[in-house]
């Protein structure tokens, strides 16, 4: 007896020197989500403070947002695929150290365009961390939880995003610009310390297993995602030769990407994935609902200004409103997939979307400011609901191997919808508004402009849902067989032992 009352007691012992260890390995996730989402908003503030310092053009200035960008865009889904075969830790480890080193070149830069290359050093950083952040989360917590832990990440996303340009403006008010990179040294030791002590080292590899990497996979998919991400960018908002030509490159890329992966041994991404229709639909329901997200951001401040004529401050003030409800609504969003099913909340997210956009296109230019906020909150809180849903359906019976690929995907959909959303929804606003400098259209004319826009993102997020539905019912008729034959084996058994088949059906 008395040996049995002392193994209780360590057993819950155990347990609860457990849970402030997973507490703290998800803190580290969550701060290495919160750096890569300050260091994307909180240069924005700083463009016109670095051109003046540096004596260059807003166009040149723009590739210290870019490089990041592009950084993060064209090396996520090598990120993952690489902590897959080399070990998570050790590679988080190693990126949260590259973005603090970066962070520091940046602040050092004595020239623009050492900043821009330390600003990509920087996004490579980013990449690692976004990649293997929701990856870690399989392994830190358990799978009845995983969707509380990716609301938490969610969370942090939310906040960075909106504390980067309030953060930056004090900043560089008080301290200059060089301040802005510098607030992430203490930060990322922080994320390096807690990192190292309480992540799991990743289950180790058979022996015997070949550890390869895809490098002709990872350059040229890298290529294609550049050329695709600068087709969308160049130009500032008009679509010239030089975009189709980019374009063309891409399209080839993408065909040159795939016929590699389907000639080498240890592909970058496994096709064979795609295969699986819930992964497809989820990952082209993310491009769709980040376009949407973009246009917000897009449009409102146009809106805001030029329509409503408010002034920056008030602008930045319901820009905000968005973020702040993200971040509010994350993590109960994931506690509400962990109960209802991801399915579910997936489908209340785009349908929420959905009625969001449909009132963006229609209230604004009756109830003016209210009518902007209340369509806003819809749509950013369903957008919470949709993305915790969506990666916690994909990331949660995800094979260990595979997890720093898929979580790759994922941000890689993510940041091409926003890509694409900042360059063809920016266009449908320009046509709209019947112009094709849309800082010097008319109020009406904006406000035209905007009620066309969020009518095409309502229509994006009708065919999103369409995919997502269409994806479900092939999956769930396909199994229909295989479960009516697994009902008739167990009432088979039922002959000999009742109360196993109580037990099959329980």
């Amino acid at each position: 007896m008395k040996t049995i009352i002392a193994g209780q007691v360590e057993e819950v012992s155990r347990k609860a020197e457990a849970r402030p260890s997973v507490g703290w390995a998800l803190a580290s996730l969550a701060l290495s989500v919160l750096l890569s989402s300050l260091g994307t908003s909180i240069a924005n503030v700083a463009l016109p403070n670095l051109a003046e310092a540096f004596n260059a053009s807003f166009q040149a200035v723009q590739w210290i947002v870019i490089a990041y960008l592009l950084a993060i865009t064209t090396l996520i889904v090598s990120a993952g695929r690489l902590g897959d075969l080399i070990g998570r830790k050790k590679l988080l480890l190693f990126g949260i150290f590259l973005f603090t080193f970066a962070s520091l070149l940046c602040s050092m830069a004595p020239t623009l365009w050492l900043l821009i290359a330390a600003r990509a050093l920087q996004g490579l950083g980013a990449a690692i961390m976004m990649a293997l952040a929701m990856a870690f989360v399989s392994e830190t917590v358990a799978k009845e939880k995983t969707g509380s832990a990716i609301g938490v990440l969610g969370t942090m996303s939310a906040i960075g995003t909106a504390l980067g340009p309030s953060l930056g403006g004090v900043l560089i008010a008080e301290l200059g610009w060089r301040a802005i990179f510098l607030i992430n040294l203490p930060l990322g030791v922080l994320t390096l310390f807690l990192a190292h002590r309480y992540l799991h080292v990743d289950q180790s590899r058979p022996k015997n297993e070949r550890v390869s990497f895809d490098t002709r996979g990872t350059f040229l998919l890298a290529l294609t995602l550049a050329a695709y991400a600068l087709a969308m960018t160049t130009g500032r908002g008009s679509f010239g030769r030089i975009n189709m030509a980019l374009l063309l490159a891409a399209s080839i890329g993408a065909g040159l990407f795939l016929l590699a992966e389907t000639r080498t041994t240890s592909p970058l991404i496994q096709m064979a994935m795609f295969r699986k229709l819930e992964l497809s639909a989820s990952l082209a329901t993310s491009a769709l609902v980040s376009t949407v997200m973009m246009t917000t951001l897009v449009v409102g401040p146009f809106y805001l200004s030029r329509s409503l004529g408010l002034d920056t401050a008030m602008v930045g003030l319901v820009l905000s409103v968005g973020p702040a409800v993200a971040a509010l609504t994350a993590v109960p969003a994931g506690r509400l997939a962990d109960r209802l099913g991801t399915l579910c909340v997936t489908t209340l997210g785009l349908l929420g979307m959905a009625a969001g956009a449909i009132a963006l296109s229609l209230l604004p230019t009756i109830l003016a400011i209210p009518g902007y906020i209340a369509p806003v909150v819809v749509i950013t809180a369903s957008y919470a609901l949709f993305q915790t849903a969506n990666n916690t359906a994909v990331m949660t019976d995800v094979s260990p191997n595979q997890r720093g690929a898929i979580s790759g995907m994922l941000n890689l959909s993510r940041n091409l919808g926003l890509i694409t959303g900042a360059s063809v929804m920016g266009a449908v606003f320009a046509f709209g508004s019947g112009t094709s400098d849309i800082t010097t259209a008319s109020p009406d004319a904006v406000a035209i402009g905007m009620r066309i826009t969020f009518a095409v993102a309502a229509a994006l997020i009708v065919v999103a849902l369409a995919i997502s539905a269409a994806a479900y019912r092939r999956t769930f008729r396909n199994l229909e067989p295989a479960s009516i034959n697994d009902h008739r084996d167990v009432a088979k058994e039922s002959s000999s032992s009742p109360g196993r088949t109580l037990r099959a059906f329980d």
